[in-house]
């Protein structure tokens, strides 16, 4: 956040949530979608593409288009209905044009040279590179941002906060684990800084249950007969007409925030259109947005697939037909064996009625896991008028599958827990 930003801390009049299906929001998706409609050639946005027909499931799909993208030239969206899925892609694609076009001044200095006059970021509990070139001599770039806790101006790896990937890349880079983790817009700064903490909390709880253990992980299974939520059990139900199996499982850290992850596979893959499992990951204080968007995103996550827009997903999977039809298969056959264990109930549910409600008990969960540090960095431009956020949140782990990925201190103390 720049020096003379308001803070985005709760306070003043309260700001009531009136969107609910699936997702919290101040305003309903078409309300979105229409506010930022005059500006998408500004971006550079040309093309909004409703893709969901290209798939069987029938869960709303867009693709988002910004042909001299810095970043993803092709973002995803989705949501319980087109409406919720425009409103995503959007976003999503207004937030990178956000990072990739970042005015906020830099410093280029070493972090010896800043530590005595600024307050820095703890370093040491940042996502760290394998192959780092950082020490505290190593001159990198450092942008100013906002630690949520105590308002406190605090300094932060620039390459931790912009998302231009064009080449070279600035000066200092390579220092740190670079993602699009925690960043986020939304209607309000408060809505976009919520996303962002539980995108980071959501991401740290994926890499420490990855790591807990094949009994662990079978233990969190959860048994979708007992989701109770409407709107969770309406997509549970297009996809089982679709024939397309689903497994669940609760993925809730000792942060105490819900998330939940799944995994999707045709229960009768196809080997004239051999499609590997795919999957998707959510997070909230609601534990039924938390499953709502674990369920939307493996349907985006599979749409990514076919219409090819994301080379690099493809790549982490299995590679030709072959592989992909026999990946599936296997998949299938795991997710009919596994027991469904756990309880939808059991994870914890917060129903703040406010976005400050839901920003205080996120700090509250992230201050009681022992994290210290909250920082946001405002990118928001006052000419457009849409709140966008880069949030860092040190110590929370990021995803373990990123390249270039060192287990932090949580997911080392999760490894060494771990039951042989």
């Amino acid at each position: 956040m720049s020096g003379n930003a308001a803070p985005v801390s709760a306070g003043g009049e309260a700001t009531p949530k009136r969107f609910l299906a699936g997702t919290h929001r101040l305003v309903p998706p078409e309300a979105t979608v229409a506010r930022v409609r005059g500006l998408l050639p500004l971006m550079g946005i040309t093309r909004v593409a409703n893709v969901t027909g290209l798939d069987t499931i029938g869960i709303p799909v867009v693709m988002v288009i910004r042909p001299n993208a810095r970043s993803l030239s092709v973002s995803q969206g989705k949501g319980g209905d087109l409406a919720s899925a425009r409103a995503s892609g959007l976003m999503e694609a207004i937030e990178l044009y956000h990072a990739e076009h970042i005015p906020q001044p830099l410093k280029l200095a070493s972090f010896n040279e800043l530590r005595f006059t600024h307050r820095m970021v703890d370093v040491t509990a940042l996502p760290a590179l394998s192959v780092s070139a950082f020490h505290g001599h190593f001159r990198t770039l450092w942008i100013e941002g906002r630690n949520l806790f105590d308002e406190g101006a605090t300094w932060v790896p620039y390459e931790l906060v912009h998302m231009d990937y064009t080449l070279p890349l600035p000066s200092g880079s390579g220092s740190f684990l670079m993602s699009s983790s925690g960043l986020a817009s939304g209607n309000h700064l408060l809505e976009a800084v919520n996303h962002a903490l539980c995108e980071l909390i959501e991401r740290d709880a994926t890499t420490l249950f990855r790591l807990s253990g094949d009994e662990a992980r079978r233990q969190r299974r959860v048994d979708p007969s007992t989701v109770d939520d409407p709107g969770c059990r309406a997509l549970l139900a297009q996809y089982a007409r679709a024939g397309v199996e689903v497994g669940i499982w609760e993925l809730t850290s000792d942060v105490g925030v819900a998330a939940f992850s799944c995994t999707i596979v045709d229960a009768d893959p196809e080997p004239q259109r051999p499609i590997g499992p795919m999957g998707g990951m959510g997070c909230h204080p609601c534990r039924a947005v938390a499953l709502s968007r674990a369920l939307t995103e493996a349907a985006q996550s599979r749409l990514t697939i076919i219409t090819g827009a994301r080379d690099d997903v493809r790549h982490m999977g299995p590679q030709g037909s072959e592989a992909e039809l026999e990946a599936a298969r296997r998949m299938r056959d795991a997710l009919v064996a596994e027991p469904k264990v756990h309880r939808f109930q059991a994870a914890p549910d917060f129903q703040g009625g406010t976005l400050e409600e839901d920003h205080a008990f996120l700090l509250g969960r992230l201050r009681a896991a022992g994290l210290g540090e909250a920082v946001v960095v405002d990118l928001t431009r006052p000419h457009f008028g849409i709140p966008v956020v880069r949030v860092l949140v040190p110590g929370l782990e990021p995803l373990n599958d990123i390249p270039g990925y060192v287990p932090g201190a949580r997911a080392r103390r999760c490894l060494s827990e771990r039951a042989p």
